[in-house]
């Protein structure tokens, strides 16, 4: 029994240093703090504890040690990759259609070089008859 409250009163002076991460224990600790104290201070002759009425340091209430800043993680919404995506086919879209007005300008060329072809060949063939 005499272990277990050393073990305990360790414990509470290293959550009150703040070596101690987890204060999820922090009840049983404090029960057990005073029912030590209740003991220490029966031992005093007149039942006063001592500092003239003062608590003593290890009646305080125990500051939690300060958390980490939190780190911000990336949120990847719906909207964002709906907008990724769209901007993908847009550009798909464009680069379809500047090649087909491609090959339309493209086809156009050949057919004026064949309309030339075809009226040098037949400007040859008509001889103007005097």
């Amino acid at each position: 029994m005499l272990v277990k409250t050393r073990q305990k009163e360790k414990k509470i002076r290293d959550v009150s240093e703040g070596k101690v991460e987890n204060l999820g224990e922090m009840e049983p600790l404090k029960e057990a703090r005073n029912r030590v104290e209740g003991s220490s201070s029966s031992d005093n002759s007149n039942g006063r504890t001592s500092g003239g009425g003062r608590r003593s340091p290890t009646n305080c209430l125990i500051k939690p040690p300060v958390k980490k800043n939190t780190i911000p993680i990336d949120l990847k919404l719906d909207n964002d990759i709906r907008a990724v995506e769209r901007a993908r086919f847009a550009h798909q879209v464009a680069e379809k259609r500047r090649l087909i007005k491609q090959y339309k300008m493209e086809r156009e060329r050949q057919q004026k070089l064949e309309e030339q072809e075809e009226i040098k060949r037949l400007r040859k063939e008509l001889i103007p008859k005097a």
